[in-house]
């Protein structure tokens, strides 16, 4: 018997609507350290609304149900409280500041600074060069703006912006929708290796032979 403790993630019950139209009718979800969940179903069937839920995008008591993180209650009010619990959600459009350079990206609204407040660029350029050689991406230049760079590079710096929050839980709604077949692969051999390391992932795809690639579990 499997018991709570075991998940790192459960949603129980959960039930949101948008104007009496139940988006979310009872929804149950699990996700165990490591374990990746493929989170599948039709255009409309409510995936990124229980996503949104998750990390708060819909604060705790805009919808019914139960979230437990690590066994006990989350009643999250904001992104910055589910990310800091270590719950961290890519969506699919970027959220990249195309002039600001790939190492300001990944530490906006989490920049180092120097006393008196002066920002660290140092300390971010190595830590960004570090995550990006975890990303076995070690050619990149961190130091130039990340327009330079093409959508497989730029969904990168994205999970480089996820991995320096501590993500313990990694959220990727349709992560592959602008990639090509070769970015597509280097995508989910890096989730694989984020599996590995014990981080747990939840994977919105349309795109089965992906999900049958990478993903432990299924949900539809």
């Amino acid at each position: 018997m499997t018991v709570a403790a075991d998940y790192l993630l459960q949603m129980n019950g959960i039930v949101k609507s948008f104007g009496g139209v139940n988006a979310l009718n009872g929804i149950d979800i699990k996700v165990k350290p490591g374990e990746c969940v493929g989170l599948c179903g039709e255009n409309g069937a409510g995936k990124s609304t229980l996503m949104k839920v998750l990390s708060a995008v819909y604060p705790h008591g805009t919808w019914e149900g139960e979230i437990l993180w690590d066994g006990q209650p989350l009643k999250a009010q904001s992104i910055r409280e589910t990310e800091a619990a270590g719950i961290v959600i890519i969506h699919q459009e970027l959220t990249l500041v195309p002039d600001l350079s790939v190492a300001e990206n990944i530490f906006m609204g989490h920049e180092l600074t120097l006393p008196g407040g002066r920002m660290n660029y140092p300390a971010m350029l190595h830590r960004a060069e570090a995550l990006m050689r975890e990303l076995k991406v070690p050619d990149m230049n961190v130091a130039l703006p990340v327009s330079q760079y093409g959508g497989g590079y730029q969904q990168l710096v994205e999970i480089a912006k996820a991995l320096n929050k501590q993500a313990r839980l990694l959220i990727l709604d349709e992560p592959s929708s602008a990639l090509t077949r070769g970015e597509i692969e280097v995508l989910l051999d890096i989730i694989r290796g984020l599996k590995a390391k014990g981080v747990a992932c939840v994977y919105i795809s349309h795109k089965l032979d992906e999900v049958a690639a990478v993903c432990d579990t299924i949900a539809v």
